[in-house]
């Protein structure tokens, strides 16, 4: 370790060095170069909202517009694209290449799946690793995967008791990390200069020059299927368990119509009751997709963003609100579900 006067020193010239990358980032950044005479750092950047076909590779040039469906190149040797050629008709004016989704009989691994993928796979990794030499006194890494785990577990004991949480906790523990890793995995620099880009008139992979046609792994929070697919499981779970604690009597929390059957009054009220309740049910679906989608297609257009505006040093800022934003996402979604499984299992007939 340093002494005390020399990591004063490394300190000081730390921060020296951080305000310098920030005064030239700055500079050469888009707002510095509109400014100074200077040319921008970076290319102006693409937010590409849907999810794009990464492979099989003709799918890929063909959705990006780089090959016709007869399968003849779809650009001139000058990089412009044909509007004879073209997919879509004239892709100049609109970019529909970039906006067209595929067709229901075609499938093609997008760069959200494969993000999805690689973070499914890092989970497995993680936690395999982590218990794969289990010691009384456990290491760092098991001590982490372990601190984990337990904390997980009595948060689901807080809210549905010791003996439902083991039941439910690794539905409820996946979807949480399921929602970290893939929040915090595409922060990583590789997932933002990782890709296919265009040069020479080609679609070329994995360069670090040329104009960025698609990424490679984009994060899957911002592909509106998984946090609809993850809904939909949030969704199921919940009335799967209501059923179960409750047999066919867990209807009547929607369908409360006893006493107006018996033609009394307060059974337009219960109706109605029930009938909000009904969609409050379904709504849930709505708002955690929305929720979820909303915040991560947010944070990846406010990095790329402020990396375009101020590069270098001020991105680590935003890097430190979508670590905050992820963990805070995962607690939600995971959260929620976890509620909502309570008052479903315990809910009382009206």
């Amino acid at each position: 370790m340093p002494s005390g006067a020399l990591a004063k020193k490394l300190l000081m010239v730390s921060g020296l060095g951080l305000v310098v990358l920030l005064l030239v980032g700055a500079a050469v950044g888009a707002i510095g170069s509109a400014i100074l005479p200077v040319d921008s750092f970076l290319p102006k950047p693409e937010i590409h909202l849907p999810p794009q076909p990464v492979f099989p590779a003709s799918t890929r040039n063909l959705h990006l517009g780089a090959t016709s469906e007869d399968g003849h190149a779809g650009q001139s040797a000058s990089g412009e694209k044909s509007s004879e050629s073209s997919p879509a008709g004239s892709l100049g004016e609109e970019e529909e290449a970039h906006v067209t989704p595929l067709p229901i009989t075609k499938f093609a691994v997008t760069n959200t799946l494969l993000s999805a993928w690689f973070a499914t796979l890092v989970i497995i990794l993680f936690f395999v690793v982590g218990a794969r030499k289990r010691s009384l006194i456990p290491g760092r890494f098991q001590g982490l995967v372990e601190i984990l785990v337990e904390g997980a577990l009595s948060s689901c004991a807080g809210v549905v008791g010791s003996d439902m949480a083991r039941k439910v906790f690794p539905l409820i523990a996946t979807i949480f990390f399921f929602v970290l890793f893939n929040a915090w995995l595409a922060l990583l620099p590789f997932y933002q200069f990782v890709g296919f880009v265009q040069g020479g008139g080609e679609f070329l992979g994995f360069l670090p020059e040329g104009e960025m046609k698609a990424h490679l792994l984009r994060s899957a929070g911002t592909d509106m299927n998984m946090p609809l697919a993850l809904a939909l499981i949030s969704f199921v779970f919940v009335e799967y368990w209501g059923f179960r604690a409750h047999g066919f009597a867990y209807l009547k929390k929607f369908f409360a119509l006893g006493k107006l059957l018996r033609l009394k009054p307060a059974g337009l009220i219960d109706a109605f009751v029930g009938f909000l309740e009904l969609i409050s049910e379904l709504v849930r679906v709505v708002s955690f997709t929305f929720r979820l989608f909303g915040n991560m297609t947010a944070g990846e257009i406010l990095v790329v963003m402020v990396t375009f505006l101020v590069p270098f040093v001020a991105t680590q800022f935003v890097f430190g609100l979508e670590l905050l934003v992820g963990l805070i996402q995962a607690i939600i979604f995971a959260g929620l579900t976890l509620v909502f499984l309570s008052v479903a299992v315990r809910q009382e007939g009206h």
